[in-house]
């Protein structure tokens, strides 16, 4: 445990210092009453404010598998978590969600308003797509575009935003596991797909390799789901660091929903051993992950 957690906090303070590096903005001279400046802040205050960089941290893991370290893979890393942020920012805003605080703070169209938010989250989105197209990341073209690509299907409409959209329909429907499932792989299991994908990608690993994280990313995706909706269930918004209880009052298809409270944490347990098994093929060099 204690090699985990240093390993979580490394690529937490890695990925931390890629995004100030990557957010900082000089002011504009002829920025019309601070709107720009504004916007920058609202983007820092979203990407900068805390989180576990769990999707950071599998990027940059699965890479290591493979030898791959370094800015180019930090890089990479941030990207994801752009996305991620980007996403948080959108799903909290009164059209969606409506939460009014994240991490233990207001979230970002409380502290500021909702164009601004709406804005940040653009922002951060295609910032994303810079930073993994940008040679800094990685001196091979081929590489890149299997990034961008990676991404860009693991946060449209066929990933994260289908995802969402089909988590928004299915409120108070009375959806069957397999519709949940199907639901939460693209909402929350895509993004972690692809990041460990993307580790895969940069270490230029071989397909049955790829596979293998691919089926571990999707599979942790599903587990961490399943964690945060019984988080929802079961916590205080102190221990959680935001609005808990919403699933239930909003009828949101969960598999807690469907299964309970004991049933969803058996499930997990079955989730966490499906991602373990997917590593097995990579040997000890998985232990981390």
């Amino acid at each position: 445990m204690d090699r985990l957690d240093e390993r979580l906090k490394q690529a937490q303070e890695a990925v931390e210092r890629v995004l100030e590096r990557l957010l900082l903005r000089p002011p504009i001279a002829d920025d019309a009453a601070g709107g720009t400046q504004r916007l920058v802040s609202a983007v820092r205050y979203a990407a900068l404010g805390g989180g576990k960089r769990l999707r950071p941290f599998i990027v940059l893991e699965t890479a290591r598998l493979f030898d791959r370290t370094g800015d180019g893979v930090a890089r990479a890393a941030a990207a994801l978590e752009c996305v991620h942020c980007y996403s948080l920012v959108h799903d909290d805003l009164p059209a969606v969600d409506d939460d009014d605080i994240r991490r233990g703070r207001p979230t970002v169209h409380k502290a500021f308003d909702e164009a601004t938010a709406i804005l940040a989250g653009d922002a951060l989105l295609t910032l994303a797509f810079a930073i993994l197209a940008d040679p800094s990341t990685d001196a091979d073209a081929t590489v890149r575009v299997a990034l961008v690509a990676g991404l860009a299907k693991a946060a449209g409409i066929d990933g994260m935003v289908g995802g969402q959209m089909l988590d928004l329909a299915a409120e108070g429907e009375r959806l069957g596991e397999a519709a949940v499932k199907r639901l939460q792989a693209m909402k929350t299991g895509a993004l972690f797909r692809a990041a460990a994908e993307a580790g895969a990608i940069l270490g230029r690993a071989s397909l049955p390799e790829r596979d293998s994280l691919a089926r571990f990313g999707a599979a942790f995706g599903l587990a961490f789901q399943l964690a945060d909706d019984l988080i929802d269930a079961t916590a205080s918004p102190a221990t959680a660091g935001k609005a808990t209880g919403k699933d239930a009052r909003r009828g949101k298809a969960t598999l807690v929903a469907l299964h309970g409270v004991a049933g969803a944490r058996a499930l997990l347990a079955e989730t966490v051993a499906e991602a373990e098994q997917a590593l097995v093929p990579l040997g000890l060099r998985a232990a981390v992950l």
